[in-house]
């Protein structure tokens, strides 16, 4: 069915036009865009990795959501922006032209709904500063509409407490922490005889440079990984995406009410200090 993991009472594709235009204060109607990628992961796990997580956690907090709150989940976007993956075949990769006007032109689409609060809920690392953009050039064009730019794996989670300190700096690709969650939510597709850990060249000990720090350089994953794996993917167990799962649940609760909740602030409407 189209609806995946969401359920179905949530899915906003299943609603009809009339049911759309009935609904009571769509300014506060919380509607969740889930978006993954559809690239390499290793050896060991599917490409459709990213779109799984994203897709199952906002389906398993939807879930949980208190059922008075009005929260809907559109249809996952699965391609992405993935150029740093394109060496290793079956990636597909969008532009950051073509993805920055495809949710340009979703969200003016909500707009024009009535919809006035979209969540951008992205769970590829390839690709935040699209979503930083596009979150601030919708509500620059429409003051009103409230857009929120979020990665799945920045709402308070027990990554921490499972993973170990070098899995946690550079455990960034198809390691620990993804194998893990994909055991959990799809564990037929993973195939853990494949499984393997590689972390990137070490920089010279006193380099101020890093992948992903306050002073990044560019890479490609070919750059970085022979396998496309960077982390310890063969210390990944179902208990540990169990844990890791109802955690990232527990915070994307959470982060929909307070949206639900959120009025934009507006001190440009304040009298002069």
């Amino acid at each position: 069915m189209m609806h995946g993991f969401i359920p179905p009472e949530r899915f906003f594709a299943y609603l009809t036009w009339t049911e759309i235009e009935a609904l009571p204060n769509k300014q506060d109607v919380v509607i969740i865009q889930p978006i993954g990628a559809i690239e390499q992961h290793g050896p060991h796990l599917p490409l459709a990795v990213d779109a799984a997580i994203s897709q199952a956690v906002l389906g398993k907090a939807l879930a949980q959501l208190d059922p008075a709150i009005p929260a809907y989940a559109l249809p996952t976007q699965c391609y992405g922006k993935s150029n740093e993956h394109w060496h290793f075949p079956g990636t597909i990769s969008l532009t950051a032209q073509t993805l920055t006007a495809l949710l340009m032109e979703t969200g003016e689409s909500l707009y024009r709904a009535g919809f006035r609060k979209w969540v951008l809920m992205n769970a590829h690392g390839g690709q935040p500063q699209v979503m930083d953009i596009v979150a601030r050039d919708l509500h620059q064009r429409y003051e009103d509409f409230l857009v929120f730019p979020l990665f799945v794996w920045r709402v308070p989670n027990c990554a921490a407490e499972l993973l170990t300190p070098v899995e946690l700096e550079f455990g960034i690709h198809a390691g620990d922490a993804e194998t893990s969650v994909m055991l959990s939510i799809l564990p037929d597709q993973v195939r853990m005889n494949r499984a393997v850990t590689e972390y990137p060249p070490e920089l010279p000990p006193d380099s101020l440079l890093s992948m992903e720090g306050a002073l990044p350089f560019a890479w490609v994953m070919r750059d970085l990984t022979q396998s496309g794996v960077l982390g310890d993917a063969k210390a990944a167990t179902s208990a540990k995406g169990d844990r890791l799962m109802n955690s990232l649940v527990e915070g994307w609760v959470k982060a929909i009410k307070d949206i639900h909740q959120f009025q934009q602030p507006q001190a440009w409407k304040q009298p002069p200090a």
